[in-house]
Formats: structure tokens, sequence, C-alpha cells
């Protein structure tokens, strides 16, 4: 039962480790010399780096809201988890804490839908323009923070 419980706290906390990176790391799209994330627009010229705010744009600030949600979400989720662990009874389920880590991961899906989606309003697509792995990690993020999701719902507390 102890193996169980520490792997999924490492599940819990690699889901955590990449939500923040995917959200704080100005790397969602790549151009040469050019990165874009959430927040700025970064372009690089030597020894210089220059960076702007991000636009506006309604989708672009859903797709902040819904990376910072699913941070929160997770964050709740890993303290309920702990809470649960030492108050729930002996073979009660872990719901709550299996609810709001599957709400995680269906907010960085919904964020990283939208930023698949839109972007191409934001920055015209041209050859040398890809995704960075910051949006790779959202997307990584996205099954893992279900898994542990489904495996909280599932999982059972004994002694």
């Amino acid at each position: 039962m102890l193996l169980l419980l520490l792997g999924i706290i490492v599940l819990h906390v690699t889901v955590l480790v990449l939500l923040f990176v995917s959200t704080i790391v100005s790397q969602w799209l790549v151009n040469g010399e050019r990165a874009s994330d959430l927040w700025q627009n970064c372009s690089s010229g030597g020894d210089t780096i220059q960076c702007v705010a991000s636009s506006s744009n309604e989708w672009l600030q859903s797709v902040q809201a819904m990376m910072i949600l699913s941070v929160i979400f997770s964050v709740l989720s890993l303290f309920l988890f702990f809470c649960q662990l030492f108050t729930l009874t002996k073979g009660g389920r872990f719901y709550i804490t299996g609810v709001f880590q599957i709400l995680a991961g269906l907010c960085v899906m919904s964020g990283a839908a939208i930023f698949t989606v839109r972007h191409t309003d934001w920055h015209q697509a041209s050859e040398n323009t890809s995704y960075g792995f910051a949006y790779i990690l959202a997307w990584l993020a996205f099954p893992l923070a279900l898994a542990s999701g489904i495996v909280y719902v599932i999982l059972r507390k004994r002694e």
C-alpha cells in the first residue's frame, strides 16, 4: 500500500510540475529567434532579448485562465489528498481528490485545444513556426492528470 501511495504522489507531483512549467515558460510557439507564450512574445538578437506583453485577445485570456485553473485544481487536489489520507475512514474513496484532478486535466485540455485552434489568429502561420516544448508539456499533462484523477476515484483507503 505504501508503494502505491508513493507512486500516486509521484504521478501527481509530475503532473503539477508539467502544469507549472507549461504555464510559465515562454515556449508555446517558436519561430527561429522568436518565442511566444501565454504571457509575452520574446525575440533575441545577438546578446539582447526583447520581450513585449502578449495581445489581449479573448481566446488568449481564456487559455491563460484555463492553465491557471488547471494548476489551482491540481494543487488543491494534492492538498485534499493529504487531508483525506488522514481523515477518511477505512474503505472510503478519494472522490473529491479525483474530481479536482480530473477538472485540472479537463482545464489543461481545454486551454491547449483553444490555443491549437486559434494561435493562427495571433501569429501568422509560416514554415518556420512550430510548437514549443511548453505546449507539448501541456498536452502531456492532460492524460497524466486524467489518469491520476481516475486512480484517485478508484482508490480505497486501507490501514
